[in-house]
């Protein structure tokens, strides 16, 4: 996923070298002739490097494109997203469109949000509503049966490369991906936090792949219904939660917009939680707004305090994402979340607060209204929750 790189000291390897020269060309081509020549190349490339398991390589071109050519960046991420994300392995490539895709919902609970396997009752009725309403006609739809948390997705292009062909050879033997729980890594708790369906869609060489596609179907109408029958089947997995589901797209980009999306809406989760479990409404509530830097500026923390009160009972993180720096409106947006929820006492601070962290549990830090960092927690009396909202 495009996310905020820092260079690395040192040259480029030929390879790497390589990758910047072709995405460099892409990123000039003034002519579709001239970008085919150059996006076969670096196609062909990067589908050597990942079979390779270079991950290195890719990482370091990317590094090395971000901050002096940022054109040429978007255009070598592409490729090895679509690198990651399409195609089929082995000969049977030639025969077949594929991408694999992901379906995220957002989600908080005062208690655990569920990640983990998924009955096969469920997959088969989640499969069969993505196919009437998300997928083609001429689609075929592997699932991986397991619900993903962030702390579960693959790390980094090659292993994201992996379960694709794992989902590649799902589809083509009729099947879904069968998991190991054991395998997988442990999820951390969080009040608000996403959760990933993930699977792959393929459709003879040419044919569409997406209901959207086709010339009768639209986007919009796709979404709103799977968006409607599909979290009613995720119902019994999802008791005790209160859920959205987001548009399914290409693996990538449907991260990214799960990414962003999750930060307002864990605003409204923490303004829920705390109107129940402090038993106030939103606008007893204060909201403190403050930056956090790193060598940069890395993101906004939002405390919440009862009234006047000095006292930080919860707090949100909301991340830079993309292309967000300190010139971004960034502190408008957020107090327009704030307020839609209800909250209408809102404090913006400018002090420029380091990135802190709890010793003890690992927690951000946030700040109270004078601008000292501290650790968020409800009163003695207060519901309890997980440690902080995601």
């Amino acid at each position: 996923m495009k996310r905020t790189r820092f260079s690395r000291r040192g040259g480029l390897g030929q390879d790497a070298a390589q990758l910047t020269r072709l995405a460099d060309g892409l990123a000039l081509s003034a002519s579709r002739v001239e970008d085919r020549y150059w996006e076969s190349r670096l196609t062909e490339l990067v589908a050597r490097l990942l079979a390779d398991r270079n991950e290195e390589t890719l990482s370091g071109a990317l590094d090395h494109l971000w901050k002096d050519n940022p054109a040429a960046y978007d255009e070598l991420a592409d490729a090895i997203e679509a690198g990651v994300e399409c195609g089929l392995p082995g000969k049977t490539a030639q025969d077949w469109d594929a991408v694999v895709f992901t379906a995220p919902l957002l989600a908080w609970s005062r208690f655990s949000i569920p990640a983990g396997p998924i009955a096969a009752p469920l997959l088969d009725t989640l499969r069969t509503q993505l196919g009437a309403h998300v997928m083609s006609a001429h689609a075929k739809i592997a699932l991986a049966d397991y619900l993903f948390s962030p702390d579960q997705l693959p790390r980094g292009y090659v292993e994201a490369r992996d379960l694709s062909d794992d989902l590649g050879e799902a589809a083509l033997a009729g099947i879904d991906l069968k998991l190991e729980a054991e395998s997988m890594g442990e999820t951390s708790s969080f009040l608000s936090d996403t959760r990933y369906l993930i699977g792959i869609a393929i459709a003879p060489r040419g044919a569409a792949l997406f209901r959207w596609q086709e010339a009768d179907g639209a986007r919009e109408d796709a979404v709103k219904q799977w968006q409607t029958q599909g979290a009613a089947a995720l119902a019994p997995m999802m008791q005790g939660c209160a859920y959205e589901l987001l548009a399914p797209n290409a693996f990538h980009t449907a991260c990214r917009d799960a990414d962003r999306a999750s930060r307002a809406y864990s605003l409204h989760a923490s303004v829920s939680f705390l109107e129940g479990a402090l038993n106030t409404k939103a606008s007893g509530l204060r909201a403190i707004i403050a930056p956090f830097h790193d060598q940069q500026l890395e993101e906004y923390r939002i405390s919440f305090t009862v009234g006047e009160s000095n006292e930080v009972v919860h707090g949100v993180v909301w991340a830079l994402l993309g292309a967000e720096d300190e010139e971004s409106d960034i502190v408008g947006e957020i107090e327009g979340v704030l307020r839609s929820c209800g909250v209408t006492d809102i404090l913006v601070l400018d002090h420029r607060m380091p990135m802190e962290y709890c010793d003890d549990c690992g927690a951000p830090m946030y700040a109270d209204a004078d601008g000292q960092p501290v650790h968020a927690g409800l009163p003695e009396d207060g519901e309890q929750a997980p440690a902080h909202l995601h």
